[in-house]
This record gives structure tokens, C-alpha cells and sequence, in this order.
């Protein structure tokens, strides 16, 4: 019988990808805290060594290269524990030629996926999620209340050198608000672990708002692709780019166009995702992974600088003056209702109807945001309400006072949208609304403060941004999301002060 406390050394086979990786995280945790003393090693690609290196409970990572080396190191490395999370032919072959004593494999449950995606044959060990079934395999090994944190607290915190402290960075994302602010953890982390750093950052000059009230970046050079001639703006760009002879650039932005402007810049370090064939621009084109959050996916850029951190909002600056009538309401409820993409809009009419609810629960007008190009949707939904129950300030704020307002709110109700992350940065009480869009594409709340509502759809996510129109036509992933379920969220998240 096997004595499992005399659990020594442990290997762990998880081959790819980047989000399967990132989800056997719990593993390691559950094995170090069952058996402190035990020593882990990882069997990966070697473009994901660097990943695992900076796991807190991964005490070695080796490199696979090659079938016949690799059993060779394997069976001389003295093992006690084989676990095969990948359960592929592969590792198949290296755990059965291996001399390692106990051997444990994850159940894949390959021909029930198979099934279902070519006939929606369903079976019920298909509900599980996959960090359960990596979990669920340990009971073997005698653990049976495993940890199923992910991501966030495991990671080193790797400090640089004295010398590589005063560095001139730019940070590139041209892309909407709410991807922009997804990107802003990076600046934090830039400052913490290279504190006499100086950081550019390269926007849309309607974003330039709230970045220019982070303290973390020093500068801001404003991107006019979408008004401005587009090859007279790229060359105008590249110019400010090439004067100030940056060190690195990271590159969230995931576009030809942003890769093409860093590498023609001359930018020694270039670090950005191998999400589209222009990645050989990148010196360091990290791997990409869907299933996680946007802002953790950003923080695998910092990983060539050896700074890898959990991600992080830099203050935001709530300063600006909210109007009169918000700022004279005792206890603040704020919706934004609209959206750049028509398919990520909660119904007018159900907005109507929610209004309606809250004021006549909490006794207050409900605050309606937006700007100026929301202004003929958003008033549609002012006309359709009783005098008094709303106070609509759509068009009537700048991108400041909106923040100083989310920021004064006992509630933020939105679509998926830009003032959602703005809401989230500020840990300001939010419920997200999501149709098109699902939490697996990664840009849902980053908030232990914010909620999402859902519906589960086999027809979600019809896009990355959502639709112009529901492609399947009834536009179910919305109309089910029913007034009276995001009223009794409501209802667990804020509590009235009367």
C-alpha cells in the first residue's frame, strides 16, 4: 500500500495550452497544502516554461524536448507521483514507459465532448467545470477538499536588478475605454517593480481623460486613427515613437497596425500576444488564452521582464464635480443603458420597467448615463417613465465627472460597456449585464464588488463585441434576462440606507 505522506517529489504532465495551464494552478496548490514537503515539477512546451516558472507552488518546470530525453530525465529524477493532466496520447505513452510507482490521469471524458459537439449528444459529466475534473483526480491521492482558487496571489512577484530600475516604457492600447482600462493594471505593475520608470502611453484622445489622472503614466501621445487620414497619422505617430527612444513597449492592442508602429520605431523590446500572424514583429510574443480575464491576460506581457503580478487598478481620480442633482441625492442608483454595439443593450422597455421598480422600492429617481451619441436612446427611456423617476444626465457629463459620479454611486447598473471597467477600477457596487458577450471572453467585472447576469445559451457569444443585429434573430440572450431577476440581484447586492 502506497504511504501517500511520504509523497517526495510529484510530477505534473499539462503540455498547452496557455488557459489549460493557467487552470491547473489549483492543483499545485492543493498538493502543497495536503503535502508540504513534497517537491513539484511540471512537464510542459517550452513556451510555457516561463509561466509555470513564476507559479508560487512549482518548485521546477521542465522543458519538454523530445519523447526519448525526456523519459530519460524523468526516470532519474526519482519520483514518487506520476499526474497526467493532459491525457493525451503523448503523455499516455510517457507515464506508461515511465518508472515512476504511483501514476494518477485526469478523466477527459474526450469521446462525450466528441459526441456532443458533432450530434449535442449530452451527457452529465459534461457540466463539469475543467478544473474540477483536474481536481476531482486527487481524491485518489487522498485529498478531498482541494483549493480552486485560479489565478490571482499565485504568482512570485520577481524583482529587477538596481540597475535595470530607470527605463522608458510605452504602453499601447488604441483600442475602446473599457479595453483601455483593462490595460492600466500594467502601468501599476511597471511602477512597483521598476519604481524610477517613466511610462508613454499611447490612446485614443478620448480616453485621455482618465488616463491623464493616473499617476502611474507620465505622458500620453493620442492616436487619431479614427479621425484623422489614417497613413499621414501613422507616419506622424511613428515620428514621436522613434524620438523618444523607448526601452520596451508592451502591446495589449492586439492589431497589425499597433505591431507594425512598435516594430518600425526601433523599440529594442517589443512584448505582445502571438494572436495574429504580425507577432514575429514582437521580440516576445506571449501566448494567448481565452478563458481568463482580459486584465490577468494583459499581465502575461509583463512575464519577458520578469515582473510577473496579480493585476492591479492604479487609482483613478474621482475629483471632478458630479452635477447639482446627483450630488443632492442621498442614496445614488446609476444605469447606463446603452452601448457602441446594439445587441449588448438591455431592451428599452425593460429598462423602463426596472426604473419603475426601483423608484418605487427605494423612493429615489434612478440616474441615467451616456454620451452625447446615447442621447436619442437613452430619452426614449425618459419619455416612457412618470415625472420624477429619473434623472438623466446623458451628454452631460465629461469622462471625469462620470467617474466622480460612479464613483458616489450605492449602485452602477450597465450593459457590457466602458463605464462598466470604470465602476470596477473604483469597487463601486456593480451589476453587469450580458447578452452577446459571456464571462469566458474576459471582459466581465474585475471586481469582488460586481455581479453578472447571464443567461446560458448554446448561441453565446455570437461575437467578440456583440452584433448589430441578434444573428439568430430573437435576440433570447437579452429578452430572458427578465426586469424582475436583475431586480432581486439588485435586491442581494445594495442595501438601502433609509
Amino acid at each position: 500500500m502506497i504511504n501517500f505522506m511520504k509523497l517526495d517529489r510529484i510530477l505534473v504532465i499539462r503540455m498547452s495550452s496557455l488557459g489549460d495551464i493557467l487552470l491547473t494552478f489549483p492543483v499545485y496548490k492543493s498538493l502543497k497544502e495536503k503535502y508540504p514537503q513534497c517537491r513539484i515539477s511540471v512537464l510542459t512546451k517550452p513556451q510555457f516554461s516561463q509561466i509555470l516558472g513564476a507559479a508560487r507552488y512549482v518548485d521546477e518546470v521542465i522543458a519538454f524536448k523530445g519523447f526519448f530525453s525526456t523519459l530519460s530525465l524523468i526516470n532519474n529524477s526519482g519520483f514518487d507521483l506520476l499526474i497526467d493532466l493532459h491525457a493525451n496520447a503523448r503523455s499516455f505513452l510517457i507515464s506508461s514507459f515511465s518508472k515512476i510507482p504511483l501514476k494518477i490521469r485526469y478523466k477527459k471524458d474526450s469521446l462525450w465532448r466528441r459526441l456532443f459537439v458533432n450530434w449535442r449528444i449530452i451527457n452529465p459529466s459534461l457540466q463539469k467545470h475543467t478544473v474540477d475534473r483536474y481536481l476531482q483526480c486527487l481524491e485518489q491521492i487522498g485529498i478531498d477538499n482541494p483549493a480552486r482558487e485560479l489565478f490571482i496571489g499565485d504568482f512570485k512577484a520577481l524583482k529587477p536588478g538596481a540597475d535595470e530600475t530607470r527605463l522608458n516604457f510605452l504602453l499601447v492600447q488604441t483600442a475602446f475605454l473599457g479595453d483601455s482600462l483593462l490595460s492600466l493594471p500594467l502601468a501599476r505593475a511597471l511602477k512597483e517593480n521598476f519604481p524610477g520608470c517613466r511610462i508613454t502611453a499611447l490612446i485614443r484622445p478620448e480616453n485621455s481623460e482618465v488616463f491623464s489622472k493616473i499617476k502611474e503614466i507620465d505622458e500620453i501621445i493620442e492616436d487619431r486613427k479614427k479621425t484623422a487620414p489614417k497613413i499621414p497619422e501613422f507616419f506622424r505617430l511613428l515620428g514621436e515613437l522613434k524620438k523618444r527612444r523607448f526601452d520596451a513597449a508592451l502591446i495589449p492592442h492586439r492589431s497589425l497596425r499597433s505591431a507594425l508602429l512598435v516594430y518600425m520605431a526601433s523599440i529594442k523590446k517589443r512584448v505582445g500576444f502571438n494572436f495574429g500572424f504580425w507577432s514575429f514583429l514582437f521580440t516576445d510574443a506571449q501566448p494567448f488564452g481565452w478563458p481568463m480575464h482580459d486584465a490577468e491576460r494583459n499581465m502575461m506581457l509583463l512575464s519577458p521582464l520578469k515582473a510577473l503580478c496579480p493585476p492591479s487598478f492604479p487609482d483613478l481620480k474621482a475629483d471632478a464635480e458630479i452635477p447639482t442633482q446627483a450630488r443632492e441625492l442621498s442614496f445614488k442608483i446609476a444605469i447606463n443603458p446603452s452601448s457602441v454595439w446594439e445587441t449588448k443593450r438591455w431592451p428599452r422597455e425593460y429598462f423602463v420597467s426596472l426604473i419603475k421598480k426601483l423608484k418605487e422600492n427605494y423612493g429615489t429617481p434612478v440616474i441615467i448615463t451616456g454620451g452625447p451619441k446615447e442621447a436619442d436612446y437613452n430619452s426614449e427611456i425618459e419619455k416612457a417613465l412618470p415625472e420624477g423617476y429619473c434623472l438623466n444626465l446623458t451628454g452631460k457629463t465629461s469622462l471625469s465627472s462620470l467617474t466622480a459620479l460612479i464613483k458616489s454611486c450605492d449602485l452602477f447598473i450597465t450593459n457590457d460597456s466602458g463605464p462598466m471597467h470604470i465602476a470596477a477600477a473604483l469597487k463601486t457596487p456593480t451589476l453587469a449585464i450580458f447578452g452577446p458577450t459571456t464571462r469566458e471572453l474576459g471582459f466581465f467585472p474585475y471586481s469582488d464588488k460586481a455581479s453578472v447576469i447571464e443567461e446560458k445559451l448554446s448561441c453565446r457569444p455570437c461575437r467578440l463585441h456583440g452584433s448589430r443585429k441578434c444573428p439568430r434573430k430573437h435576440f433570447l440572450c437579452m429578452r430572458l434576462i427578465t426586469p424582475q431577476k436583475v431586480f432581486n440581484e439588485i435586491a442581494k447586492i445594495v442595501k438601502y440606507k433609509s
